[in-house]
């Protein structure tokens, strides 16, 4: 099925199922302007499809997608031409997910970041296997959080979201389950099976009975207490000063301390007000 995607992403009508493959591996499947209308294209034509009860989202190599295509946008940037195109056409894509009324499946088998987030984790379905780590390290680039982040990351609880998105650090599957990032955790070596079963049935929620697996949190009570304590202040400049007069008898709050001090301090601020405010906005 050809929805305009080129060589960059691949859709395929499997039993009941819509599959989408995404096929950058080269570049960990970078999200470039073209894959992103096509995956809009495909998902308004499959929406209407009466043979297609869900949709999968998938990826080849290590990487499920490790963000926006950013070398484009800097090059594009730089050329005079602002890729004001290429945010918009994301986030209404971002938008189309959310509000999408088929089950949207996305199936994490490795890095997820920035963009990829944005195409996987408004799903009505997040699952991830062993292999899948998250990340909104925007704050890293002199950018910030995007594709919805700020609905995304708020609602973690616990002052998680706002941990990641100041340090842009990962965490793994067990953390996004149990923080609410992931809907399901399965083993990676059951992909195969569970995509075959999905596409038989169409039906996630009976299917995923049978693959789930308890993923463990990675990160101990002690840590978790530590970013309450540190990241519930009430300013960017009170975090700050909470992990400096901890840093001297605290290896977290000291390696979290030298963590923020490399990412853009305006891009801090911003991130702040964005966690800050998306408490109490709608997607």
């Amino acid at each position: 099925m050809d929805f305009g995607g080129g060589d960059e992403i691949r859709f395929e009508h499997l039993g009941r199922a819509g599959v989408v493959t995404l096929t950058r591996p080269q570049a960990l499947n970078a999200l470039t302007h073209r894959m992103i209308g096509a995956l809009d294209a495909a998902l308004s034509a499959w929406e209407a499809d009466q043979g297609i009860d869900v949709i999968v989202v998938k990826a080849e190599g290590r990487a499920f997608s490790a963000g926006g295509d950013i070398l484009h946008v800097y090059e594009t940037g730089r050329a005079g031409k602002p890729p004001v195109e290429f945010f918009a056409d994301e986030y209404r894509l971002n938008a189309r997910i959310n509000s999408y009324k088929k089950p949207y499946v996305a199936l994490i088998d490795g890095i997820v970041m920035g963009g990829g987030v944005g195409i996987s984790f408004h799903g009505s379905h997040r699952v991830m296997t062993e292999n899948a780590q998250f990340a909104m390290p925007e704050v890293g680039i002199g950018f910030f959080p995007d594709v919805g982040a700020s609905h995304l990351l708020p609602d973690l609880g616990g002052s998680f979201g706002m941990y990641l998105a100041l340090t842009g650090n990962r965490i793994r599957y067990g953390d996004a389950l149990w923080s609410g990032l992931a809907t399901h955790t399965i083993k990676a070596e059951d992909q195969a099976g569970f995509l075959d079963r999905l596409a038989l049935t169409g039906d996630p929620e009976s299917v995923l009975r049978g693959f789930f697996v308890q993923a463990r949190r990675e990160t101990d009570r002690p840590t978790l207490e530590a970013i309450v304590r540190h990241f519930s202040q009430p300013s960017l400049n009170r975090v700050i000063d909470s992990l400096e007069r901890a840093a001297a008898a605290d290896e977290f709050a000291a390696k979290t301390l030298a963590t923020i001090r490399t990412r853009s301090p305006t891009s801090l601020r911003v991130a702040w007000r964005q966690i800050s405010a998306g408490l109490t906005l709608s997607m």
